[in-house]
Order: structure tokens, then C-alpha cells, then sequence
């Protein structure tokens, strides 16, 4: 037997014997869960019809619901009508970004806030919004008020879980499509946003390494800094997953589009948190606004989370075949359920009808394929933007709307683009020089690769000199 064919055989072994493993994992996954396939983000208040909501849940196909509610009691009148109508409740929670007690513990522990790169408290300053404020994870005060908040709702009988939301810093970079809501332009990494300096976890860091990080030329260009920060916020998150397993409860998250993705944005490793599931919000409308964000997303998830979590994925609910788009693209490759943002975002007669019959189809192929969904097509993600048939289309009618001087035309000049010719490239952004031959307009077409992938894009006018 010659050499050429005994390492053919030796790879078809490691293939498969790989295929097996990865298939394996995935079985115990969901064997482990035998939770809802599909799900729903939904703010409870006392004054709501909760029953009407679970009613309407119901019809859809819509099993579990991810409620964020005021307090451990509001959960004890919620969770019975959810269960009447065979829906599990897990509650939705804010771990390091305070929501129903931020006054208080704003007034009482203004030592607790996280502190960006300027050396600016959010006790004292606001990043984009006036309630973005976030703890200090490295502070052990903060993880046992967090520890003791969980095991409050932990205590609430006939919760099913626990689903943490905000278990992160400050956005270091929003998404490209809020930049303009605030007037910014994040190609890199600014002072201003970048959080996570307390004088603690400063402390912390330099002890582990012998240095401050803030001596750095560029900080946010440091691994060991990013990194560090990252395990500050996994630390809690698997503090917090101790809590609820010992509770006999799931421990759900909702994270950020991918682990890469969201360790350069927001440093939130999340791959390494102890999650049954794990519910990555992947809004492709704050992003590349087209489904293949979806389809990159969820490849990347299925190779990189926990190897013991389920994997569903997180969309914004609309009233348009987009939906059901982006929900194929996310069955197909990898996740093995939808959760929707929100359930009341669906107002359409016929978009709830189709609604409903898609959740029936996709349970009953679950079902048929031994509890997990099977993958269709390539599973590889596309990293060029140029080939990229929607995201180009985009870039094209976005021109077209500049050339013609207006972003709500309805009808639109005709251009013709020259090619792309790339003039920059630095961090994850690379820009392009690109003309319309007919108007003889020029524009910078911007393409930003957080995480790797390709996570937004940008088109400017490129101001003509006399």
C-alpha cells in the first residue's frame, strides 16, 4: 500500500471520525436542552394581557418566552398563564448594565460603575445613552450583587431559566447603522467608548502582567488588555451559570452576533460561558441589512460557541417575507432554533399565517431528523463583499439615492460604476474609491470585518476640490 493512499485513508479517518464527534456533540446538545424551538423577548408589566399574549404565542408556534419582568413576583403571576398554555418561561435579566434599581444603587455605590480609557465614570457621564450604566465585573462587591440578584429569581418556582442580557461593557463600537443616530463615525477603537479601566481591574491586570495597559501606545491594539477584560465578564457569567445549575434551572444568554465579533466589541467571549442555549442577537439590520449576515453569523456560531451549548439564533421580527429569509438562512446552517424580537412586532394577518406554518414545517423537520436541524448547502463563510449579490445591491441603490440628491426618491437614476479601487485599509475597515460614470460622482465604499466577517458597510461622497 503506498504512501499517497495511506494518507488518504488517514484523512477520510480524521473526517469522519470528526463528523462523528461534531454530530455527537450536537445530539447531546439537544438532547440536553429538549427545550422550545422557537422563542420570543417580551417586557411583562402587571397592567399588560399577559393571557392574550400567550394566546397568541400559542398560535404561532411560539414556545418559549424570554420575559423580563420588575421582580421575582411578577414571574409568580406570569408563569402560570404562560404554562396553561404549554410555554416555558425563562427570565430575561440585565447583569451588568443596572435596569429596574440603577438609582439606587447609582446613589448608594457610585464606586461600582465602569470607567473608559479618558479615566470618565459612567457614575458621572453617559455613553450614548442615558441608561447605559454599566458595573465593573472585576469588583467582587458587584459579582455577589449579581450573584444575589440571580438567586432571588432563581428561587421563583416554576421558572424555567435564566437568560442574561447586557452581560457586557459598553459598545466600544456600534453597529454601522446607529452611527448616524449619533452622529459618529467608529472605524477603530475610541477612548471614549472603550470601557473596562477601573482602577481595580487596572490593578488586576498589571499584577497578572507587570504592566498598565494605558502606557500603550494604542491600548485597544493589546490582546492581553482585550482578553483580560473579556474574562472578567466570562468569570461572571459562569458564576452566575454555577447559580442556576445548582437551581436546577437553564442558563441561557443573549450575546452578541459571534464570540469574535462580540470579544472586539464589547469584549463579551461568550464561547466560553457554561450555556444550555445560547441566543446571539443577529440583527442584520444593524449590520450588512442583508441575510447573509444572518447565514455568516450562525456558521461561525456552530464552530465557535461552547461545544455543550445549543445554538439558536436571535432576529427582529417584521412584517415582510425578510423574516422568513433570514430564518432559512439560519436553520440551514447550524442553529437549531429561533427567538424573535418581539412576538408584538408581528401585526400582519398574512405574515402571522405563514408565520405559523413555517414554525409547524420546521418543528416537524426537526423532529424527523432526530432532533436536530440538517444543514443545507455551503457552510463556509463568503468574506468578500464583492461577492456578496444583496450587499452589492445595496451599495448600488444607496449611490443612486446620493446622485440623486435624495434618500426617499422612489424613482432612482441610472448609474454606472467604474470598478472598485481600494484606497485604505487599516483595523478590520478596508475602503474603496469607486465612480459613476454617468454623473461622474465619486463615493469611499467602506467595508468593516469585525470578528472577521464582513459586519457592515458605509458609502460617502467624496467631496470634490476646486
Amino acid at each position: 500500500m503506498n504512501h499517497l493512499h495511506l494518507s488518504r485513508m488517514r484523512f477520510y479517518i480524521l473526517f469522519f471520525f470528526g463528523l462523528f464527534l461534531f454530530t455527537a456533540s450536537e445530539t447531546k446538545a439537544a438532547e440536553k436542552d429538549g427545550q422550545p424551538m422557537f422563542w420570543t423577548w417580551l417586557d411583562y408589566r402587571p397592567t399588560s394581557n399577559f393571557d392574550s399574549l400567550c394566546r397568541e404565542m400559542q398560535y404561532l408556534g411560539i414556545d418559549g418566552v424570554m420575559l423580563n419582568a420588575p421582580s421575582p413576583d411578577d414571574y409568580r403571576v406570569a408563569i402560570p398563564i404562560a404554562h396553561k398554555y404549554g410555554i416555558k418561561v425563562v427570565a430575561w435579566l440585565w447583569t451588568m448594565n443596572l435596569e429596574h434599581d440603577r438609582e439606587k444603587i447609582l446613589k448608594e455605590h457610585p464606586e461600582w460603575f465602569s470607567v473608559n480609557r479618558n479615566g470618565k465614570s459612567l457614575a458621572d457621564t453617559t455613553a450614548y445613552v442615558g441608561y447605559y450604566k454599566f458595573l465593573s465585573p472585576v469588583l467582587p462587591e458587584v459579582k455577589d450583587y449579581i450573584k444575589k440578584k440571580i438567586e432571588s429569581y432563581c428561587a421563583v418556582e416554576g421558572l424555567d431559566g435564566i437568560s442574561i442580557d447586557y452581560h457586557r461593557y459598553v459598545d466600544v463600537v456600534l453597529p454601522t447603522t446607529l452611527w448616524p443616530k449619533y452622529n459618529i463615525v467608529q472605524d477603530r477603537e475610541y477612548a471614549a467608548w472603550d470601557y473596562g479601566y477601573h482602577p481595580v481591574a487596572i490593578q488586576k491586570f498589571k499584577d497578572q502582567y507587570g504592566y498598565d495597559p494605558r502606557a500603550q501606545k494604542d491600548p485597544s491594539s493589546d490582546l492581553k488588555w482585550r482578553q483580560f477584560r473579556c474574562d472578567q465578564i466570562t468569570d461572571v457569567a459562569n458564576m452566575i451559570a454555577d447559580v442556576v445549575h445548582a437551581s436546577g434551572k437553564i442558563m441561557a444568554a443573549s450575546p452578541f452576533p459571534t464570540p469574535k465579533m462580540a470579544s472586539r466589541m464589547v469584549r463579551q467571549d461568550w464561547g466560553k460561558w457554561n450555556l444550555d442555549m445560547v441566543f446571539p442577537m443577529v440583527y442584520s439590520n444593524f449590520y450588512t441589512e442583508d441575510a447573509s449576515f444572518v447565514r455568516d453569523c450562525t456558521i461561525e456560531n456552530a464552530r465557535d460557541k461552547n461545544k455543550m451549548t445549543s445554538l439558536y439564533c436571535g432576529l427582529m421580527a417584521s412584517n415582510s417575507d425578510a423574516m422568513f429569509t433570514e430564518m432559512d438562512e439560519a436553520l440551514n446552517h447550524g442553529a437549531q432554533g429561533i427567538a424573535i424580537f418581539t412576538v408584538n412586532s408581528i401585526r400582519d394577518p398574512k405574515i402571522k399565517e405563514k408565520f405559523k406554518n413555517y414554525t409547524a414545517q420546521a418543528k416537524a423537520k426537526k423532529a424527523a431528523n432526530n432532533g436536530i436541524m440538517p444543514l443545507v448547502g455551503t457552510n463556509k463563510v463568503e468574506k468578500d463583499p464583492f461577492k456578496k449579490e444583496g450587499i452589492m445591491n445595496l451599495i448600488t441603490a444607496k449611490i443612486q439615492k446620493m446622485v440623486s440628491g435624495s434618500e426617499t426618491a422612489t424613482s432612482l437614476p441610472a448609474v454606472k460604476l467604474s470598478s472598485f479601487k481600494k484606497v485604505a485599509s487599516y483595523d478590520v475597515t478596508e475602503r474603496y474609491l469607486v465612480s459613476d460614470k454617468i454623473s461622474n460622482k465619486k463615493f469611499h465604499v467602506t467595508f468593516y470585518f469585525y470578528g472577521g466577517i464582513l459586519s457592515g458597510w458605509n458609502v460617502d461622497a467624496v467631496k470634490e476640490t476646486v
